[in-house]
């Protein structure tokens, strides 16, 4: 997946040979917190990098359902819990993160948000990018409960309503029934148990066909250019972002914890 798959503004340079380029993959999910905390760093890296790294995005089926869900580590087990680690997750990464849904309208799976995703790829690389970042967006600042297929189809058609080169809702609708949304699914999760990844964000990064190295959790810009580092050390930025304006255009949309991570 070339990095064009979320920009607003594309990078009209010439890409480089594989052997320049660095390949991520990137487990995560649409319910994440923490995934949405790192969206800054994220988005910066592949901002000053371009098209020096090719990424795919691998959905993790975060919570299949809550009964039998437990995680341990943060002590949770029941939709309730969930509410404090978000709260923590915007005290630690300065994202704006709305926890009353766990309260309010609990999200009972993120199987529906990631098979979205999935159906989305069918189309394009940037469908599935640009609808993987508003439902995003929906759960995480409007507290909307992007389990339920009324809420994933009304995030899209406000997606194609308001980016139409994007994604078409309408093939939306018919792909989320397709088998092939399906299996693309659940490669992705035979994936991340075969790495046993489970932990998110979680990602790969490697060069084409070489050994790889990989970052779980959330993490500061400087640990992910410590890892890009160890893959390809010779890689240098090859831009920067001036000012907010320039920031927002690239993007479309933009937090303010993510403009002020890109200007340092």
């Amino acid at each position: 997946m070339r990095p064009t798959g979320a920009a607003g503004a594309l990078d009209a340079s010439p890409a480089p040979a594989a052997g320049q380029t660095v390949e991520i993959a990137y487990h995560t999910d649409p319910l994440c917190c923490w995934s949405w905390a790192f969206e800054p760093q994220w988005r910066r890296l592949r901002y000053e990098y371009g098209d020096q790294l090719v990424w795919r995005y691998r959905m993790a089926g975060m919570i299949a359902a809550w009964d039998g869900y437990a995680d341990p580590i943060n002590a949770i087990s029941r939709p309730a819990q969930m509410g404090p680690l978000w709260m923590q997750a915007r005290r630690v990464s300065g994202m704006p993160i709305d926890d009353r849904i766990w309260i309010e309208d609990p999200p009972s799976s993120s199987y529906p948000g990631c098979l979205a995703v999935k159906a989305a790829g069918l189309q394009s690389a940037l469908a599935a990018e640009r609808l993987l970042r508003r439902l995003r967006e929906a759960v995480m600042i409007e507290r909307r409960n992007i389990a339920r297929r009324d809420v994933i189809l009304a995030v899209a058609d406000e997606l194609a309503s308001g980016q139409p080169d994007s994604l078409d809702a309408d093939r939306l609708r018919h792909d989320l029934e397709d088998r092939a949304a399906l299996n693309a699914l659940r490669e992705d999760i035979k994936e991340l148990r075969y790495l046993e990844i489970g932990r998110f964000p979680s990602l790969t990064l490697r060069r084409p066909g070489g050994a790889g190295v990989i970052i779980v959790g959330y993490r500061s810009y400087d640990a992910l250019l410590a890892a890009l580092a160890r893959v390809a050390p010779e890689l240098e930025p090859v831009r920067r972002a001036l000012s907010r304006t320039e920031y927002e255009a690239y993007w479309g949309r933009c937090t303010a914890r993510e403009l002020d991570e890109a200007l340092g």
